[in-house]
């Protein structure tokens, strides 16, 4: 049973960092990417951030680039996404999500679609205040 939990958000001000981790259970494919996604009240779901388990360029919204960094800890089995200089633009609740569809490991621009993910973790909220 595959199981994704994200901790590590909260409230914080305008140009404060902070940390998210993604714990991850019956992850077996080692050719899977996993990602980061966001949505803030009222708005739709927006790509975060991606990488692939084993390694590769990763991936990162116009919006976070430079700002934001995602990791992964093989050993542990935990993505992370470091946040810095956040701002009120950044509230949104936060989810981890793993997939492993064909057509987005041979293309990894995909992997900006959240379709192509198959699973997703419960999200966090993080929440910057002004």
């Amino acid at each position: 049973q595959v199981q994704l939990v994200e901790s590590g958000g909260g409230l914080v001000q305008d140009g404060d960092s902070l940390r998210l981790s993604c714990a991850t259970s019956g992850l077996t494919d080692s050719t899977l990417y996993m990602g980061w996604f966001r949505q803030a009240q009222g708005k739709e779901r927006e790509f975060v951030a991606a990488i692939t388990w084993i390694g590769g360029s990763p991936l990162y919204g116009d919006s976070v680039k430079g700002r934001f960094t995602i990791s992964r800890d093989n050993a542990k089995n935990i993505l992370y996404l470091q946040m810095n200089g956040l701002k009120p633009d950044d509230t949104a609740v936060y989810y981890c999500a793993a997939g492993n569809q064909k057509a987005a490991q041979l293309i990894p621009l995909m992997q900006v679609r959240g379709e192509k993910y198959d699973y997703w973790g419960q999200g966090t909220q993080v929440t910057v205040s002004l």
